[in-house]
């Protein structure tokens, strides 16, 4: 289940217009308009899954006296050739039959190739994949269409992946600000077209105010 939160300082009905259906209390205003009028929506994601896991942390104690920890051991290569295998039934966002013949193919061995494989895995990115696959196979043997792109990407074998890295990528190749990369961020997140193509010609032009003052330089 997956719910849209308005966090706000002061009681939600100060700032927007709110309406009962089924019991639940909900704004009036869809999504962009919240984020327009300066509020914070956060979604929240509820899995029966956690509530399974932690009944099972419970039995084993129980039953076997076990202490189960979490984040204690990230590296357990017999957990990573659960995933190699195709045995990921029941583990979220990993159980489809498309994400599975993913994570055969990759040969997960790291926390860092699950976190990439669920970013690649979906409409846009996954057109990275195949490349994905061939850096980690390939270690040493990927490509970077400028110099100052690899400490960025080298993580993620030369593919843009995460947001950070396009926001990364903006402020270190054309001096964008933090607040102007996360703008950028923001544009393709939500894929308004319109901004993305005005940001691509400040990217590669610059921007300068009415006083002439450079707002973001001129890319060499």
């Amino acid at each position: 289940m997956l719910a849209g939160v308005v966090i706000t300082k002061d009681p939600v009905d100060t700032y927007v217009p709110l309406y009962v259906r089924d019991g639940q209390i909900s704004t009036q205003y869809i999504m962009t308009t919240l984020e327009e009028l300066g509020l914070l929506k956060m979604d929240f994601l509820g899995l029966r899954t956690l509530t399974v896991i932690q009944d099972t942390i419970n039995l084993v104690k129980q039953n076997r006296g076990i202490d189960v920890v979490f984040d204690k051991e990230m590296a357990d290569p017999k957990v990573y050739k659960l995933w190699q295998e195709g045995k990921s039934c029941g583990i979220f966002q990993f159980e489809s039959q498309g994400m599975t013949n993913f994570m055969k193919e990759l040969k997960p061995d790291c926390l860092e190739d699950l976190i990439a494989g669920v970013s690649l895995y979906r409409p846009g990115p996954m057109d990275q994949i195949p490349r994905y696959i061939k850096g980690k196979l390939n270690p040493g043997h990927n490509e970077y269409t400028h110099p100052r792109l690899e400490p960025i990407l080298n993580v993620t074998y030369g593919c843009m992946v995460y947001q950070e890295q396009v926001m990364q990528i903006v402020r270190d190749l054309a001096g964008y600000s933090l607040g102007r990369a996360d703008l950028v961020r923001r544009a393709m997140g939500k894929k308004k077209l319109d901004v993305m193509a005005k940001e691509r010609e400040i990217f590669i032009h610059g921007q300068v105010d009415e006083n002439g003052e450079i707002i973001v330089p001129r890319m060499c």
